[in-house]
């Protein structure tokens, strides 16, 4: 018998922090915004360096965290508006383009949170 073993939302946030690493996203940010939030953990801040990129970054994250046990609510946003979420519950990955990280600013809109992992 084959065991499952069953990952928690810190898991899943670590594995879309080196995903993204590993497919050359740029300033790949990890948040703790458990104690500042009542609607997720984690949030998951990622930069690319064009439309393509972002598509194919959250292409592949989303098979990836969904092959590796976790369930996707849902997607937001599109490659050509600069920025996409994807929603897996208490982890909530945002996708950047060039322009949009820096309009959105989310860590000062999220200056509370933890920061648990920065690859820049």
């Amino acid at each position: 018998m084959v065991e499952k073993t069953v990952l928690q939302s810190l898991d899943y946030a670590h594995i879309a922090v080196e995903y993204a690493s590993d497919k050359l996203a740029s300033d790949v940010l990890l948040l703790d915004i458990h104690e500042v939030s009542d609607f997720c953990d984690y949030f998951v801040i990622i930069s690319t360096d064009s439309t393509r990129q972002l598509n194919s970054l959250a292409e592949d994250l989303e098979h990836e965290l969904e092959r590796r046990g976790s369930f996707k609510h849902h997607r937001e946003g599109t490659p050509q508006s600069g920025w996409m979420l994807l929603d897996f519950g208490d982890v909530i990955v945002h996708i950047f383009g060039p322009e949009m990280r820096e309009f959105y600013d989310l860590e000062s809109v999220w200056h509370d949170a933890t920061e648990i992992v920065r690859l820049q």
